[in-house]
């Protein structure tokens, strides 16, 4: 049964697939120089449609457990936010910067927590009530999470967590709201997936909420850029 589950966290059917697979290798007569065909598409072993299949899945499962209150209760709380900051440590990092990215299009005011090492101490001392901390967690996370998790409970920022299901139980501890996302991978490269997604849903529901003010930030910023470019 161990071993059962370890294939299947490979991204394995069953161990009968090891089986097949193993056999297969151990027939070719030259198993590191054989070529593979184009039509074949292998990618890290696994195929194109092997991938579709696993991204797919971890979005029906993602959001079908999503529902439609947490995302306006979410949404709200950023509405309703003096600032809005985005977390996410060491490889999570980038997901922050796209989050503060997608966001600020859209409102005023939003921010990367700790941007430059020095910075988060400074940072953290800027929040406040009804602030919004949006954290980005998947796999490991160090252990200065959870000082800051801390930090954030005391001063009242409200905190909304994407997170997979190996962060789950702490982000439920300190988090007002909590997004699961589906994650499972075949153990070499994680999948962003999920995440990205649920960030972009979210700041779709923020802008049903605030509508006209959105699109008129958006249309400010394209007319600045198209501004800046005109200049160079």
């Amino acid at each position: 049964a161990t071993a059962a589950r370890f294939f299947r966290a490979l991204g394995y059917n069953d161990f009968e697939e090891v089986k097949i697979q193993a056999r297969e290798e151990r027939s070719r007569t030259q198993p590191y120089s054989y070529t593979i065909s184009a039509s074949e598409k292998i990618v890290l072993g696994r195929t194109i449609g092997e991938h579709l299949d696993l991204e797919l899945n971890n979005i029906i499962r993602t959001f079908e457990e999503m529902s439609s209150d947490t995302l306006h209760k979410a949404s709200r709380l950023i509405v309703d936010a003096p600032r809005v900051w985005f977390l996410g440590f060491g490889a999570d990092g980038w997901y922050a910067r796209y989050g503060r990215g997608l966001f600020a299009r859209l409102r005023h005011n939003v921010h990367v927590l700790g941007l430059n090492d020095s910075s988060l101490a400074e940072d953290l001392a800027i929040t406040g009530p009804r602030d919004v901390l949006i954290l980005m967690t998947q796999g490991a996370q160090p252990k200065e999470l959870r000082p800051v998790l801390s930090y954030a409970k005391t001063t009242r920022v409200q905190v909304i967590t994407l997170t997979d299901h190996s962060n789950l139980a702490q982000a439920k501890r300190y988090s007002d709201i909590v997004f699961r996302c589906h994650i499972a991978n075949y153990g070499l490269i994680p999948t962003h997936t999920t995440l990205v997604s649920t960030l972009r849903l979210l700041a779709i529901y923020y802008t049903g909420l605030v509508g006209e003010t959105a699109v008129q930030r958006i249309g400010l910023i394209d007319d600045i850029n198209e501004e800046l470019n005109m200049r160079d």
